[in-house]
């Protein structure tokens, strides 16, 4: 099963038995679902409770529907074989909506963190006014709610995952969509209330940057061991950055750390969206890349690459190359464990990763010490933008069952 990490440190209990209690549940479910099945047992022995106590919180969790036991009976420990225990497959679930210059993805996670519902379409949202762009969102997600519905699950709250500055529910900054201080919380919950049948409950809604809910989704679903301190880039058609360090997300002073696709990597370069001249995203973003190799899309620079279609390899090369440049200098900064490459880089790393690998080589002070070759390492397919915002919502049901069960 598909589990997400829970966050380090444990929120203190709100006084009086019923705060320790609303805690404990809490606490009791976050084990569970780190574990992703486990026993009453192996419970009270993680979280220091007595069997007891844990058994009562148990069978509260278990009438809310947020636990359910799986029929099966584990004996790994001392005593009777236990019944095992696994976050509930149905029920409480979060709805996570990825808003990109060109789709848009929605996915519902359950408790466990299982992506059970997508759906991802196809839509240019450069030319359009903030309040259309969101509207189509909200009508794909309205979708994907009623395909949840039928599966007995029930999304408690939205998450948007947005290309841009994102601060208390305003995109102030999009470059790539033409954004500036859009409402986007507003809107988008405005136009999923019209969008959903009449009487249907509303749901809160909160938004982030696209790459920090990406990097968050890697960090909880993704491959990267016992890595947890992490550079994620994610190609698209601009250049998104976030950084994780000690498995907690780097917010930085407003909100905007990680915006390694406006880092300068030549002062007299291009003009970028942004206001700035030589962009990373002018080199190593998907469109620049596109207009560099002659391609018309990602599948026909791939297919030219293949066939060593010289231009497709020149650009390729300048992508990882100017990738590379902007990236040493973030590990020479942060000395992170590894960089991680999402969006369409995977695909693209067989052509972009030499020349990337090469600049870090040259440029990381401590190269002698920690070798940059294997820093570079593909995201993980299924820990996207759009399972990272839906996991969000998870986190707060997580963090106080007893407002979601039921």
């Amino acid at each position: 099963m598909a589990t997400m990490k829970t966050p380090k440190g444990t929120p203190e209990p709100k006084a009086g038995k019923a705060g320790v209690r609303r805690h404990n549940l809490s606490l009791v479910l976050r084990t569970v679902h780190e574990a992703g099945e486990t026993t009453r047992a192996a419970v009270a022995a993680r979280v220091g409770l007595t069997r007891a106590a844990v058994s009562s919180l148990v069978e509260q969790l278990l009438e809310s529907g947020l636990l359910v036991e799986s029929g099966k009976t584990f004996s790994g420990q001392a005593g009777r074989p236990g019944t095992v225990l696994k976050p509930a497959d149905t029920g409480p679930a979060g709805l996570g909506v990825e808003l990109n210059v060109d789709y848009v993805s929605v996915c519902v996670a359950d408790l466990g963190g299982a992506d059970r519902v997508r759906r991802t379409v196809r839509l240019d949202n450069r030319a359009l006014a903030p309040v259309e762009v969101l509207r189509r969102a909200a009508g794909v997600a309205a979708d994907v709610l009623a395909e949840a519905a039928e599966r007995d699950l029930r999304p408690t709250g939205v998450r948007l995952a947005l290309p841009g500055l994102v601060a208390g529910g305003t995109v102030q900054q999009a470059p790539n969509l033409g954004w500036n201080r859009v409402d986007a919380d507003a809107l988008f919950a405005r136009a999923l209330a019209a969008a959903r049948p009449a009487g249907a409950p509303a749901l809160p809604v909160a938004s982030d940057n696209e790459a920090n809910v990406a990097a968050l989704a890697e960090l909880w679903f993704g491959d990267l061991g016992d890595v947890r301190s992490f550079l994620h880039v994610t190609g698209e058609i601009g250049v998104g950055g976030a950084v994780v360090l000690d498995g907690e997300l780097l917010r930085g002073a407003h909100g905007f750390a990680g915006e390694i696709g406006h880092l300068t990597v030549r002062p007299d370069g291009p003009r970028c969206r942004c206001g700035s001249n030589g962009c990373l995203e002018r080199y190593a973003g998907q469109s620049a890349l596109l207009r560099a190799a002659g391609a018309r899309g990602i599948d026909v620079l791939v297919r030219r690459a293949e066939e060593g279609e010289p231009r497709a390899l020149a650009a390729l090369d300048e992508a990882g190359r100017m990738l590379g440049v902007a990236v040493s200098g973030a590990v020479n900064l942060l000395d992170p464990q590894a960089v991680v490459l999402g969006g369409t880089y995977p695909r693209l790393m067989p052509w972009i990763a030499p020349a990337a690998e090469a600049e870090l080589a040259r440029r990381v002070v401590s190269g002698l010490w920690a070798p940059a070759k294997g820093r570079l390492r593909a995201a993980t397919g299924t820990a996207d933008a759009a399972r990272g915002a839906a996991a969000l919502v998870l986190r707060d049901i997580l963090s106080d069952p007893l407002a979601y069960g039921g």
